[in-house]
């Protein structure tokens, strides 16, 4: 123990101040590919602001994306012996970080606005089962649904489904408020978003840091300096192509985890030529789907049907994983009037690597079947503006959902939100499946039901989604209590920073 001299009982000397030891701040530096283009947790699409809905705000219950359902502003949950009627108990004494009370006002208008067509959420669609919300005392909210749903709590663990204070809605778009273990301090678009731990989170303890800084670097050169030299403390999905030579780097560990995310080819039915589904499916027999995860995700990654991973109980083994069968292709597209095959623009996403290297790889194995898809590159900002869901071709993929159901209705139901902004698909033969498989009360009608979407989806399909891959961040050594989530949230709450 260390004592000053003191002059007198009621003085400290400045020298003995100055010589006390400065209390160190926890300051952790990620390195992310591009900007936000809202803070508003309801209209977020990209992984970059998916990472705000987790760290800024928080959701009545947490999912870990392989089953697992936990409490989070609802401490407990209970439902309905037919599963039509979900009650929630919420936790006591939350505070969002301006200061106001958690309450179960904000719950339902949260959820009420979410629903909202107008509001346009891509997760609208998921709560379409949902008949009213209702206020049963100030710690209960009933979700009152159409059809029997047993997975309905993980569907509350979503991204999009973050609670919100029901009179701030309209300022977070650009100054969030939630009660997650981080608040917003700023945003300098292409540069940096910093946060600073919020000392009134629930949990006792959480977060250890005291601020964490996103860093905006679109090149994969950049970020991967800056975690050698430690001008980064860690990359969020990094890139693929960098894993190997980190890999060798003692001061840098690869966090790796496997993930029902995927890439695939976007076709738009809505537009000649892929409003013919004999196109379609001749792209799809076109690819090498074991060689595309080599290719694009350096092998790190599954090639697949749908949505649905290799390793889920759901996924129909029986079918053979497509491709490339050129005979078959060209035989199709024939059929479909373009024996001679057609010329067509295949959109890129820029900060995208897997999706680029997925395009640069399908452009020759369309030629094969007589497809000349030119390549254009789009800036991903533009990417998402002007070529996503507008576009008739173009390369995409979207992030682990946390229910099957979750991962497929939206993209593949003729009412569902994504496929509604992206390819345009109607088949209702899936529809009347999916809709069974939401209703389906037993493990063993949804297994059967999701097998007969996935054959569905492969004689008819909506597009061509090549694989599920791995998700990888990279670390310094020093940053302690960090592990990659198959949602790919960025969960910083037990993060620490060795000196």
């Amino acid at each position: 123990m260390r004592f000053c001299n003191l002059t007198s009982v009621f003085a400290i000397s400045a020298t003995c101040l100055a010589g006390a030891p400065a209390l160190s701040q926890q300051v952790l530096d990620v390195g992310v590919a591009s900007n936000v283009n809202t803070f508003d947790p309801a209209r977020t699409k990209i992984g970059e602001e998916y990472i705000i809905d987790f760290l800024v705000y928080s959701g009545l219950t947490e999912i870990d994306g392989q089953g697992g359902v936990f409490p989070d502003l609802a401490e407990d949950w209970s439902a309905s012996e037919d599963q039509t009627v979900w009650t929630f108990t919420l936790r006591e004494g939350v505070t969002f970080h301006d200061g106001s009370a958690f309450e179960p006002e904000d719950v339902k208008a949260t959820f009420e606005r979410i629903m909202d067509e107008a509001v346009g959420s891509t997760i609208r669609v998921n709560f379409s089962i949902v008949d009213e919300i209702t206020i049963d005392d100030p710690r209960t909210v009933t979700f009152h649904l159409s059809q029997p749903y047993s997975g309905f709590p993980e569907l509350l663990g979503d991204r999009q489904a973050r609670i919100v204070p029901r009179d701030k809605v309209d300022m977070l778009a650009s100054e969030p408020i939630g009660t997650g273990p981080f608040k917003f301090v700023s945003y300098t678009p292409g540069d940096n978003i910093a946060l600073e731990k919020f000392d009134s989170y629930y949990k006792q303890g959480q977060p250890q840091l005291d601020e964490v800084n996103l860093r905006i670097m679109p090149e994969s050169a950049a970020k991967i300096s800056a975690i050698e030299t430690g001008e980064l403390d860690l990359i969020w999905s990094v890139p693929m192509e960098a894993v190997e030579g980190l890999g060798e780097n003692e001061d840098v560990r690869i966090d790796s985890i496997a993930t029902s995310t995927w890439d695939g080819l976007i076709m738009n039915a809505s537009e000649p030529p892929f409003d013919d589904p004999r196109v379609r499916k001749a792209v799809l027999m076109s690819l090498d789907k074991q060689a595309l995860v080599e290719f694009a995700l350096f092998g790190n990654g599954t090639p697949t049907h749908s949505m649905i991973p290799p390793t889920h109980p759901y996924f129909n083994d029986e079918i053979a994983i497509s491709g490339p069968d050129v005979e078959g292709a060209r035989a199709l597209l024939a059929e479909a009037g373009y024996e001679d095959g057609f010329d067509i623009t295949l959109y890129l996403p820029v900060g995208r690597p897997t999706r680029e290297r997925l395009g640069v790889a399908a452009q020759q194995y369309l030629a094969e079947i007589g497809i000349n898809a030119e390549l254009q590159r789009v800036p991903w900002d533009q990417f998402i503006k002007e070529i996503e869901g507008k576009a008739a071709f173009f390369a995409d993929g979207f992030y682990s959902r946390p229910t099957i159901d979750a991962s497929i209705y939206p993209w593949f139901h003729s009412e569902g939100s994504w496929n509604t902004q992206l390819w345009h698909y109607s088949n209702e033969e899936i529809d009347s499946v999916l809709d069974a498989a939401r209703a389906a009360t037993s493990e063993e009608e949804r297994t059967q039901l999701y097998k007969e979407f996935q054959a569905l989806a492969n004689e008819t399909p909506a597009g061509a989604i090549a694989y599920v891959q791995d998700h990888m961040n990279a670390v310094r050594t020093e940053v302690d209590g960090f592990s990659s989530s198959a949602m790919l949230w960025l969960d910083l709450r037990e993060v620490s920073i060795s000196e």
